[in-house]
């Protein structure tokens, strides 16, 4: 059911995640969130591959939204009291035009399906497809910005323990600073005060993204927050603890004076250069795919309907496509650009447009065999177990010649 609707109307952590319907929950209980919209994990699918009906149906739902954007995950299955996802899934910033959005929602598809997010499912016991809800926000211009705990998540204490920096919570988020610390007990007592080492501050680019701004150096070790501000995030814990329960992991922005809320979940246990030379010709990707080796076996049919499959993605230059010993579920088809195949830390070779690499992680999900580092800026069609094994379990002629590839392949093993 492929659907985007105001936060108010996100009810469904099936069809939403459970970030969405928790910011739907704060504003079905008079809690100020930026204004957003959220959308479906098979709507976000479809953006992903590029349906133009769904992106229209997306743009259509933000026209109301005031840029600039906030474009978070929201997997059904994230925020959860033994998975977090935290630093896995991808949120991007200050994304500049509602015709930006479609691209951000793609990348943070991706970013659900990356090496680093499927280690984390394997290493948790989530290793199942990803339901990629996301979540649309106006992006705040705040004074300052972090993270709070309802509960000490060090010492247990029934206290909230409360860090803050200037500008966009992400720098304390990320660790780029050392946060101001607070502790203040549930009565609204401030018991600890201590500054941070805040050198810079998280703000917007006019056109597009973030930059890391020097804070003024009579700021750098002033405290970010009052005494009323203080006050005002522990009402906002009573607030939280009594909509969503206990032990809350909670992150908000001050902008005009005004404090917001974020995000509230459970306490986790568990551009080119100008002499670039240009790129090479993209392949028609049924082609590309039809002569790779695991599924030269196979008829034109059959290869579009994998094809159909397939959803871009982009690296830029030094990125890391896949890393050696990670856990994988994706196989990439180079479109355009160049890569480096290395393993323990020695390059083996490079790859272009037409190769493929990482395609055993479509039959087993295991490790990978080796690092695939970006060499230039770099587009690949990208295709996942989820997607692939069902095709292959409801057609047995799929099957049988990807079987015959690999016999193939290990008979050349043996062979060698």
């Amino acid at each position: 059911m492929k659907k985007v609707v105001p936060f108010a109307k996100a009810r469904e952590t099936s069809l939403y995640g459970s970030k969405a319907v928790g910011l739907g929950d704060a504003e079905r209980n008079g809690l100020s969130v930026p204004p957003g919209v959220a959308i479906s994990g098979d709507l976000v699918e479809a953006i992903a591959a590029g349906d133009e009906k769904a992106i229209e149906k997306t743009n259509k739902a933000i026209a109301g939204l005031s840029p600039p954007f906030a474009v978070r995950s929201s997997a059904v299955d994230e925020d959860g009291a033994n998975a977090s996802f935290a630093g896995q899934h991808l949120t991007l910033l200050n994304v500049h035009s509602a015709s930006d959005v479609a691209s951000a929602v793609r990348d943070v598809w991706w970013s659900a399906n990356s090496d680093s997010a499927i280690t984390y499912r394997q290493r948790v016991g989530l290793f199942t497809r990803p339901s990629v809800g996301v979540v649309v926000q106006t992006l705040l211009d705040p004074t300052a910005a972090g993270v709070m705990f309802t509960e000490n998540p060090v010492t247990g204490a029934d206290e909230r323990l409360i860090e803050a920096s200037w500008g966009l919570g992400e720098a304390v988020v990320a660790g780029l600073v050392i946060p101001d610390h607070f502790r203040v007990d549930r009565s609204g007592q401030i018991l600890e005060r201590k500054a941070g080492r805040k050198r810079i501050a998280i703000r917007s680019l006019p056109n597009g993204g973030t930059f890391e701004e020097q804070v003024p150096a009579t700021q750098v070790s002033q405290l970010c927050l009052d005494d009323p501000a203080l006050t005002a995030l522990n009402a906002l814990a009573l607030r939280c603890e009594k909509v969503y329960g206990p032990r809350r992991d909670i992150e908000w922005a001050f902008q005009n004076d005004t404090l917001y809320l974020l995000q509230c979940r459970a306490v986790t246990t568990g551009k080119k250069p100008a002499d670039s030379p240009p790129p090479p010709p993209s392949q028609d990707p049924v082609t590309a795919l039809g002569s790779t080796e695991l599924f030269a076996e196979m008829d034109r049919r059959q290869v579009e309907q994998i094809a159909r499959l397939l959803k871009k993605r982009h690296f830029a230059k030094g990125e890391t496509v896949i890393m050696e010993g990670s856990g994988g579920a994706a196989f990439f088809l180079i479109e355009t650009g160049e890569a480096a195949v290395s393993r323990k830390g020695v390059q083996l070779s490079s790859c272009g447009p037409g190769d493929y690499f990482g395609e055993i992680a479509l039959i087993d999900g295991g490790p990978r065999s080796a690092t695939v580092t970006a060499t230039t800026e770099l587009v690949c069609y990208g295709l996942t177990f989820w997607e692939f094994r069902p095709l292959v379990e409801r057609n047995g002629a799929i099957g049988w010649k990807l079987l015959c590839a690999l016999a193939k392949r290990l008979r050349a093993v043996e062979a060698g």
